[in-house]
């Protein structure tokens, strides 16, 4: 058994008290004796527009945010898989929305860009989303290796294209983590559901920290962070309050389930 934690937050504009918030959860999930934490998306900035992080990215594996993510990793012994930071992207007015991945010396070890954007209108168009203006989408699937199984990486919106994580089960995928800043309306309609999805149709473990209540600029998000167990069942879940929720994974039960139902040997195309 590996135990694991979801960091659940309100991220706020300012990168100082998102990090010092994410310290302090960090600290709380290491006494709670987590191998791995996983953070959720915007766990850097959640700005009060869409054009707020564009002053924050930074390149590929350097800057204040990444140092400081790899530090605490470092400091704490701890494999974080960071939710998402902006990385600066070859277009000066747009960023990737990327989940870079560090090991318990603070190295990091994997890299994901968010590939599925999201581009919605909510509330008969009252709520609008544009994700694609300010960020470029990712291009390529990604997994690694760590203490609780094989990760598959993936962002809040990629949970509605399930094609990503059979890509990722093909990979060798045994847990699934999705980093989610989902939005109130569409959170109470499909979150639980996607994610039980996700768990039952691939025989995986999916982890989803979140972003909950209201944030700067008035975006409200839902809560909710979840581990799901690979037979679809909820093994732990924080409504809305912020704050660290801790879950067990074992490797065990994912062979004994698609030992039972091997659908993943049964696909035809």
């Amino acid at each position: 058994m590996s135990r694991i934690a979801l960091v659940q937050m309100s991220g706020r504009a300012d990168w100082p008290a998102n990090r010092e918030f994410l310290r302090a959860a960090l600290a709380e999930a290491k006494a709670g004796g987590a191998e791995l934490v996983l953070l959720p998306e915007n766990a850097a900035v959640m700005g009060r527009s869409d054009r707020d992080k564009l002053a924050l990215a930074e390149a590929a594996g350097s800057g204040p945010i990444q140092d400081f993510l790899a530090g605490e990793a470092a400091r704490l012994g701890l494999w974080l898989v960071a939710g998402t930071i902006p990385e600066q992207s070859p277009e000066p007015d747009r960023v990737y929305n990327a989940c870079p991945v560090y090991d318990a010396a603070g190295r990091e070890v994997a890299r994901y860009r968010k590939i599925h954007l999201f581009d919605v209108s909510l509330r008969a168009g009252a709520e609008v989303y544009r994700e694609s203006a300010t960020v470029v989408p990712g291009t390529e699937p990604v997994c690694v290796d760590t203490p609780v199984g094989r990760i598959g990486l993936s962002v809040c919106y990629d949970l509605r294209f399930p094609e990503l994580y059979r890509a990722l089960v093909a990979q060798g995928a045994e847990v699934f983590s999705i980093p989610s800043a989902f939005t109130q309306p569409t959170g109470q309609a499909h979150w639980h559901s996607l994610l039980r999805a996700r768990a039952i149709e691939n025989l995986c473990y999916v982890l989803a920290p979140a972003q909950t209540g209201e944030h700067d600029g008035g975006r409200l998000t839902y809560g909710h962070s979840l581990a799901v167990g690979p037979w679809g069942e909820i093994l732990a879940e924080k409504p809305e309050s912020t704050g660290v929720l801790f879950a067990e994974i074992d490797s065990e039960e994912i062979r004994r389930r698609r030992e039972a139902i091997p659908c993943l040997e049964h696909r035809r195309l």
